[in-house]
């Protein structure tokens, strides 16, 4: 864009051009079909830059903020699974979504800050309680909160991909739409028949839900609560 400005002589001021850079980028997102929200980040990315540049910040300020989103959001270009929180609706309608069996087992895949695990520690004490999280600064967080409070609950550093869902009653997933139907897969692969699979606000596509709770909280989430179906035997078709 500022080469095609040069190239025509024109005079133009560093906000015009960046303001006109932005235009054209909102523009061909909007014909290519990016997903609604890329088009205000189209817009205001080259004016936020050289808004940016005129504040003359230290360079190490840049680098810090670069150090503090990877931590935060580690592999989220692989896994296009952001960081989202659950709200307090949510865990109290996981808590009533417990069996009501000594010992109840539950894993959240993407446990985040751990919030989750300790409410749900405190109401089933009777239950074991685990968390895997992907991303070292939650993980850290979580890992410290559980110091903190003395939870009665364990979280794990790691990705759940390699994590067996065999030995549990319930998976509490908020993730992303990208990777339901392959976790729904691993799901039915490791679970016992008849074991819940609860995504907050996500649904699986190749399946239908045993029942769907609107939580009315903020982000207006759902809970999707899928029950493991029983394994066909081995020549049948699927």
């Amino acid at each position: 864009m500022f080469i095609l400005l040069l190239a025509s002589g024109l005079t133009v001021s560093p906000i015009l051009a960046s303001s006109l850079h932005g235009v054209i980028a909102a523009f061909i997102g909007f014909r290519w079909g990016l997903a609604p929200w890329w088009l205000p980040i189209n817009l205001l990315f080259m004016p936020a830059v050289l808004l940016t540049l005129s504040f003359d910040i230290a360079p190490l300020w840049f680098l810090s903020a670069f150090i503090l989103f990877l931590l935060a959001y580690w592999s989220v270009f692989r896994s296009q699974v952001p960081l989202y929180h659950s709200s307090r609706k949510a865990w109290a309608a996981v808590a009533e979504l417990l069996p009501r069996k000594p010992g109840v087992r539950l894993l959240d895949v993407g446990a985040g800050l751990g919030g989750m695990l300790g409410y749900l520690s405190r109401k089933r004490p009777d239950g074991t309680f685990y968390g895997m999280e992907i991303a070292p600064l939650p993980f850290v967080f979580a890992w410290l909160r559980r110091k903190v409070v003395r939870g009665g609950y364990q979280i794990r550093w790691g990705d759940f991909w390699a994590h067996s869902f065999v030995a549990y009653d319930v998976i509490y997933a908020y993730l992303s739409p990208v990777p339901m139907a392959r976790i729904w897969v691993k799901a039915c692969m490791e679970m016992a028949p008849g074991t819940r699979f609860i995504s907050n606000s996500f649904p699986i596509l190749e399946a239908v839900p045993e029942k769907i709770i609107d939580l009315d909280d903020f982000h207006h989430s759902r809970l999707y609560i899928y029950r493991i179906p029983a394994r066909q035997p081995a020549g049948e078709a699927s």
